[in-house]
């Protein structure tokens, strides 16, 4: 499967991961940083859904 094909997280993703690995950032810092992006989209999530 081509990217340009590809699901928009999947695109997101591989940015991300290029942006990343670009920046040379450690493996432990990534994945912490990734956690705190998660948790934000998950309240923000929870916001929009409780209006």
């Amino acid at each position: 499967m081509s990217l340009e094909n590809a699901p928009d997280e999947v695109k997101l993703a591989v940015d991300l991961i290029m942006l990343l690995e670009e920046h040379e950032v450690p493996t432990e810092t990534a994945l912490a940083a990734l956690e705190i992006v998660r948790q934000d989209f998950l309240r923000k999530r929870e916001e929009s859904t409780s209006r």
